[in-house]
């Protein structure tokens, strides 16, 4: 587990900019700026990173921003396609700005999969969370979506309905299961960040929700384990590149970077820098932490270290194998 990674799977931003103000989020409350800064994936450095990274199959364009407002999408999503890289946005998009052009583009240039951000099933308990968003805006999408799907005889993309469970919006669950299943979409279910936000009106839903759990601090305490930790393998099997080269490891970073710029020292030589290499140790307990080091800020690695609960062999293998089937490209 100590050798040279050469990850099949990377993680690249499409843009750090989002039009959406939801409370919770790092993005609409700046702290990503000083690190992470606004901006955008040029069609120019993705084409040349394809290019000089044969060895890369998947991208995973989503994180901070919404992928949809990077103005070169369409020019990326041909590039990956000719090239026979899959895309997804697993992460996760608001899909609020999105013109027809563009979803036809998702359909004919085969983009993988992609999670969409729905945290209510009606206009008033969704922009509770989602502020500036549009709740028909959004479902007009997904159904322009699945016409294109239709007329290209195309599973491509798969799409997901992501719900973070609220005290706000419990009460609307199943009407957005039954939604999400009606627009052909897997219904994800997500617990949410701020520990306040969680009520007994959760209760009901307690089996639909992750491990049978209402809060990320009964999931740790249930699971042993931080909600987050397999956040963690990004650093092995699909390390996070922000859209201007930088290297953040994982998708939660915007602490600091490791060192480095893939648009100009190469992904090898990033992934297998010294910040990396100590990184990985950190995660297995194998070297104490240094503040140089992003992860020495993050809560999951706190949690790790104070429980000494290390990222075992057999855990980055099992997450090896998943990066590589999330990637397959028929």
């Amino acid at each position: 587990m100590n050798g040279r990674i050469v990850p099949r799977k990377v993680r690249l931003e499409a843009t750090s900019v989002c039009q959406l103000r939801c409370p919770a989020c790092p993005t609409a409350t700046r702290v990503i700026a000083p690190v992470i800064g606004p901006g955008y994936l040029a069609k120019e450095d993705f084409d040349r990173f394809i290019d000089g990274h044969r060895f890369v199959r998947h991208v995973e364009l989503s994180n901070f921003g919404e992928l949809f407002l990077n103005p070169d999408l369409a020019d990326i999503l041909e590039i990956a396609y000719r090239r026979g890289v899959a895309l997804s946005a697993d992460n996760g998009a608001n899909m609020n700005r999105a013109p027809d052009e563009l979803l036809e583009a998702l359909v004919r240039f085969r983009f993988r999969s992609m999670a969409v951000s729905i945290d209510g099933a009606s206009r008033e308990v969704y922009t509770r969370y989602r502020v500036g968003g549009d709740f028909d805006r959004v479902i007009r999408n997904i159904r322009t979506v699945n016409r294109f799907k239709e007329k290209y005889r195309s599973p491509f993309p798969r799409l997901a309905w992501q719900f973070i469970v609220f005290d706000h919006n419990a009460h609307e669950f199943e009407r957005a299961r039954a939604l999400a299943s009606g627009l052909g979409m897997e219904f994800r279910p997500k617990l949410p960040w701020n520990e306040s936000k969680v009520s007994a009106s959760m209760e009901p839903l307690r089996s639909s929700l992750p491990g049978g759990f209402l809060s990320r601090t009964e999931f740790a305490s249930g699971r042993g384990r931080h909600y987050s930790g397999a956040l963690c393998h990004h650093l092995w099997h699909e390390p996070q590149v922000n859209w201007d080269g930088s290297v953040l490891g994982c998708c939660v970073n915007y602490w600091g970077d490791f060192g480095g710029n893939v648009f100009e020292d190469g992904l090898l030589a990033c992934v297998n820098g010294e910040g990396m290499k100590h990184a990985r140790a950190m995660l297995r307990g194998k070297a104490p932490a240094r503040k140089d080091i992003p992860c020495s800020a993050c809560d999951v690695y706190r949690f790790m270290a104070e429980r000494k609960s290390w990222i075992g062999p057999c855990e980055i293998l099992r997450a090896r194998f998943a990066a590589l089937w999330a990637g397959r490209n028929p």
